[in-house]
């Protein structure tokens, strides 16, 4: 046998091509599977380095085993004893094309990043052709050592085999000296240096040595167990340092930092709360935490983006619509006062073409779009037109208003948007003359964000089943004209876009959540001036 040491060949994927034509004799055969068998106890099988496969062909291609079949030498020593000649033709670039479109696959046990060797063992002269086919498989990568034996052709092995030829080629006299290949392909597998030949795997540095190599770690850093990784030398974990609160490693040495809302002293160690000093940027209020600060706002402001600033709230990107009552109950006077209320809730919006866009229609007996959503870009613009708004004085159609919203005024052609939230506001003192029930259902079941509003003798019933839930979000009453003002208040802080039926980032300054929402207090303040006006309203009568 081939006394040759086990060589750290680095990892490599070897497919032999086994020659078994009829014109190799039985005695012939056996020292092809020994020479197999000698070269695989050469190489290294640990830990998966080396794979091996064996391929067989005389007149068609016969696959012994993949390269993932085996894991150990034992494995595929038993294959290669077991193979049985097929003794026919000498189809050889049949053979190289299998191995190059089969053997070499993933699904077969293919590594990637790992040389393909193939070696064809052969005593004849192929009866197919192997020039276009060897050039194939040696673009794809493989490298292709030929072994002839007795009466081989040496111009097709030239053919076959990889540059440089005289590395690749090798033509033994009888089957008896195919060891000597065995010898020349060992040292050719094992003589590299491994550092640059091979896949060392080293995070760092490798370093050669004879037919193997170790690796080591650049300064401020230390190998790991399995000797190829590094690890940084931290001094911050071994607590040989000396910072107050934060400390930064970098490889064998540190440095020193400060929480949020801490400052570093000049000795670049120990740390000041911010609070304390003027660098916080709370533009009303600074709180410490135990190991940072946060700002906060007066009432009914609320933070801005920067996390120091206050602001106070604008809605999110809507398409709203106002509704408002024209009837004759409404009275002149009074539908001026609507007028003003209108334009005190389009004040509190962001009114662009990319923000809020605002709508309105005013209904009697008949129903008018006074302009649509898209008719207007800037509040000012907004504001004359609902200020010139002429006053119908007829009946009052709430249900047709409703529909008309529905099927009008958020319709894309008026300017109505894709995955905006929309929300439709009815404003209106008295009962409907026609039935609001359809419409009020459909409004909501498309997810339009209804409010209602109401004043003096506006049935509280039909407009709560105009308006969205919760109910005390999006329903408001007062008996009086002159006080609606205070609704717009209210309401300017719940337009918001916590309903959006689309898939929308709404781009909302202020998160809905954080809304100094329509509180109790705003409800018992409506209630006292109600209670006062009544008291007003029973003396004068009295």
């Amino acid at each position: 046998s081939m006394n040759l040491q086990k060589c750290k060949s680095g990892p490599v994927d070897l497919i032999f091509i086994i020659d078994s034509s009829r014109s190799v004799r039985p005695h012939e055969f056996e020292t092809m599977r020994k020479f197999m068998i000698d070269i695989i106890h050469t190489l290294d099988m640990e830990a998966n380095a080396t794979r091996v496969g064996v391929v067989q062909y005389s007149s068609q291609v016969q696959n012994e085993f993949s390269l993932k079949t085996h894991g150990k030498l034992q494995g595929m020593v038993k294959g290669i004893n077991e193979i049985v000649p097929l003794a026919q033709g000498t189809m050889t670039g049949l053979a190289i094309k299998y191995v190059m479109n089969h053997a070499f696959t993933a699904a077969e046990g293919d590594r990637p990043k790992v040389p393909n060797v193939a070696v064809i063992v052969t005593d004849g002269r192929p009866q197919d052709r192997v020039v276009e086919v060897a050039a194939e498989a040696r673009d794809k990568g493989i490298e292709i050592y030929a072994v002839g034996v007795a009466r081989a052709d040496l111009t097709s092995l030239r053919a076959m085999a990889s540059p440089p030829i005289e590395d690749h080629v090798f033509l033994v006299e009888s089957f008896d000296l195919i060891y000597q290949f065995g010898l020349q392909f060992q040292d050719k597998l094992c003589g590299m240096d491994l550092c640059l030949e091979s896949d060392h795997g080293c995070e760092h540095l490798c370093e050669s040595s004879p037919r193997s190599f170790h690796c080591l770690c650049l300064p401020g850093y230390t190998l790991n167990e399995d000797g190829k990784t590094c690890k940084v030398i931290d001094l911050c974990a071994e607590g040989k340092h000396d910072c107050e609160q934060i400390c930064i490693a970098s490889p064998g040495a540190f440095i020193c930092d400060c929480s949020a809302g801490f400052k570093l002293h000049d000795d670049k160690k120990t740390c000041t709360n911010l609070c304390n000093t003027v660098e916080h940027g709370c533009e009303h209020q600074c709180i410490s935490t135990p190991d940072s600060y946060y700002c906060i706002c007066p009432e009914g402001q609320l933070l801005a983006e920067d996390g120091k600033g206050c602001r106070t709230c604008r809605s999110a990107n809507i398409d709203l619509v106002l509704l408002i009552d024209g009837s004759k109950s409404v009275r002149p006077q009074n539908f001026e006062l609507v007028k003003q209320f209108v334009n005190q809730v389009v004040d509190s919006l962001d009114v662009s073409a990319h923000g809020t866009r605002v709508g309105l229609v005013q209904y009697s007996s008949h129903v008018r779009t006074e302009f649509a959503l898209k008719m207007y870009e800037k509040t000012d613009d907004i504001k004359k037109a609902v200020m010139n708004v002429e006053y119908m004085e007829k009946g009052t159609m709430t249900g047709l208003a409703l529909k008309h919203m529905m099927e009008n005024s958020f319709s894309e052609a008026e300017g109505a948007r894709k995955n905006i939230p929309r929300v439709g506001l009815v404003f209106t003192d008295g009962r409907s003359q026609d039935d609001i029930t359809e419409w009020a259902k459909k409004a909501k079941e498309e997810g339009i964000t209804m409010y209602a509003v109401g004043v003096g003798k506006a049935m509280e019933d039909e407009l709560r089943e105009i308006a969205s839930e919760p109910l005390d979000k999006h329903f408001f009453y007062t008996t009086d004209f002159t006080f609606i003002n205070q609704i717009a208040e209210n309401l300017k802080l719940n337009v918001c876009a916590e309903e959006s039926q689309g898939e929308i980032e709404v781009k909302d300054p202020c998160a809905c959540e954080s809304l100094v929402e329509f509180q109790q207090a705003t409800m018992s303040t409506l209630e006292q001036l109600k209670t006062k006006h009544i008291l007003l309203y029973t003396a004068l009568v009295h």
